[in-house]
């Protein structure tokens, strides 16, 4: 537990730091601060100076925790900026639901369940930076806080187009859902639907009298076995092509199978 507790300060201080020196520097996210929640809390006209005050506090709090001397002090400060975190939180929730935190950069998304899942986190590992003294931090240690820094990135909405936009811009190049398939791909809804909307099935259809009952792909073609009456009906449907007037059919003396 001592080790996990050490680990703590080295997860906490560089996300503080990142998110302090976005809130001092960013053009962007001072120039979107009127939109925020934090606008609707202390006016349109003091949303920047509490945006940068919010920064400071940030920073000082992550000075703490990333510089000796190792002090209970350090993660109750944290813990105490993080239950302030969830406390906004809640508030631009109730108060401005259409409104982004402005928390870690500047977007326009409104506070969501990852917002809350993150300050959650967030407070959990301060409160358990209290108990954090000088301790090695081995390798499991930091595969741990590796996993802890994945997490509130994950959760982090705010850094989507770092990570997530391009993982599913690369399972899009690898699933390739655009691509045609090929003919023993094509499911058989596929070219139901094809069918349905054939001159032929409708030639025929008021002879049907089963569902299908055999169906099979030869040459680039799908045929589709039903019972007419007395005879059967065979379809020839393309299985490449979505033409509904290339849909054939043949009626067989061939005896219905009950």
């Amino acid at each position: 537990m001592n080790g996990i507790a050490a680990l703590q300060p080295y997860v906490i201080g560089p996300l503080l730091v990142w998110a302090a020196v976005l809130k001092l520097t960013g053009r962007r996210m001072r120039a979107q601060a009127g939109r925020t929640a934090l606008a609707r809390l202390v006016g349109a006209a003091r949303a920047v100076p509490a945006l940068r005050l919010t920064g400071l506090l940030e920073l000082a709090v992550a000075a703490a925790l990333l510089l000796p001397p190792v002090s209970p002090a350090d993660g109750v400060a944290a813990a105490v900026l993080s239950a302030g975190f969830l406390a906004y939180l809640t508030y631009a929730r109730l108060a401005a639901p259409a409104s982004s935190c402005g928390c870690l950069g500047a977007h326009a998304r409104p506070v969501n369940v990852r917002g809350f899942a993150r300050a959650g986190l967030l407070l959990a590992m301060s409160v358990a930076a209290i108990w954090a003294r000088p301790h090695p931090i081995d390798a499991p240690l930091a595969v741990l806080g590796l996993a802890e820094a994945a997490a509130l990135v994950a959760l982090s909405p705010e850094l989507d187009r770092a990570w997530l936009v391009p993982l599913r811009r690369l399972l899009v190049r690898l699933r390739r859902p655009l691509t045609v398939p090929t003919p023993g791909e094509v499911p058989l809804e596929v070219s139901l639907r094809l069918l349905y909307r054939s001159p032929a099935y409708c030639s025929a259809s008021a002879r049907i009298t089963s569902d299908v009952r055999d169906a099979w792909e030869e040459d680039g073609l799908r045929f589709v076995v039903y019972t007419a009456g007395a005879r059967t009906a065979v379809f020839a449907l393309p299985l490449a092509g979505d033409d509904p007037s290339e849909v054939r059919v043949a009626l067989t003396d061939e005896p219905a199978m009950a």
